[in-house]
């Protein structure tokens, strides 16, 4: 009799505490989705390749260089964009595309389209990503184009500004990481372009001329100098006898006018393709 008292009292106990579990919300019942939100990672359904493609493209030549190649933070300081509060509530764009566009966002001044904006978007969710992060596994080296190739792409769009026997001689011992050397060739900034809203490292082993203004003031005359800063409110510059300036904008008052000597190379971002790409890297490391 004790023992039948015993299981009793024992069914009796775990009848009250599913009963409790229920009441507050805790029975073993089939699990409700989870909701997504901030440190939540989501899984999402395949994207498209070709969108894909594209924003690797866009992200290889505009975001790597920071956020490096598999998006979860670079050497030189961008953030683990996979663990973003904004990539993690975004499902197809709708988030991560106008924060690319915003003014706020946009640092280094890349003019992303809606479209283009759509497909970095997709690129980044292409990485698996888990509470583990486990990193991606970066390819042996960048180098795998044709280098005769990329000598014949050098010569028709870079040896009109460029020369291997002139500026870049010896760029391939200079950028000796090849990883380094193909994300500098492709968009080399000046020092000083912070003021630009640029990232500020060598340029590509080239005596390239550095940012300049010209600022025409309410009465006609024209200043010109070496950018030092612009934003809304002010413009800097220092003129060739070495005198520095700061005079005042508002709105399109004075009209100021900023000469950029790599805007060939901002051009042809948008030309490049991947096999280019690999192709003049492969013929770079060569000049050493």
């Amino acid at each position: 009799m004790r023992v039948h008292q015993i299981l009793l009292a024992g069914s009796l106990m775990v009848a009250a505490l599913h009963l409790a579990a229920q009441e507050h919300g805790t029975a073993a019942a089939p699990a409700a989705p989870v909701a997504q939100g901030a440190g939540v990672f989501p899984t999402r359904p395949p994207g498209d390749p070709v969108s894909i493609g594209r924003g690797k493209m866009i992200y290889s030549t505009n975001c790597a260089y920071c956020h490096g190649e598999d998006a979860r933070g670079g050497e030189n300081g961008g953030t683990n964009l996979l663990r973003s509060e904004y990539t993690m509530k975004d499902r197809g764009g709708e988030i991560l595309g106008p924060f690319l566009q915003s003014s706020t966002s946009n640092e280094h001044k890349f003019r992303f389209t809606s479209e283009e904006g759509a497909d970095l978007a997709a690129f980044i969710h292409a990485f698996p990503v888990s509470s583990r992060d486990p990193g991606r596994m970066r390819p042996p080296t960048v180098v795998v184009g044709d280098a005769q190739a990329g000598q014949a792409y050098f010569q028709a769009k870079c040896a009109a500004c460029h020369s291997v026997t002139g500026d870049l001689r010896g760029i391939a011992s200079r950028l000796n990481d090849p990883r380094s050397l193909q994300q500098t060739w492709l968009m080399p900034v000046l020092e000083g372009a912070r003021a630009a809203g640029g990232m500020v490292i060598a340029s590509a082993g080239s005596n390239v001329a550095p940012l300049t203004v010209t600022v025409t003031l309410a009465n006609g005359q024209k200043v010109d100098g070496k950018l030092g800063r612009i934003d809304d409110f002010i413009v800097t510059l220092t003129e060739a006898d070495g005198t520095s300036r700061s005079l005042r904008r508002d709105g399109a008052i004075p009209k100021v006018e900023v000469h950029d000597p790599l805007k060939p190379h901002k051009d042809l971002l948008s030309v490049y393709s991947d096999k280019d790409i690999h192709d003049v890297t492969a013929y770079l490391v060569t000049i050493k």
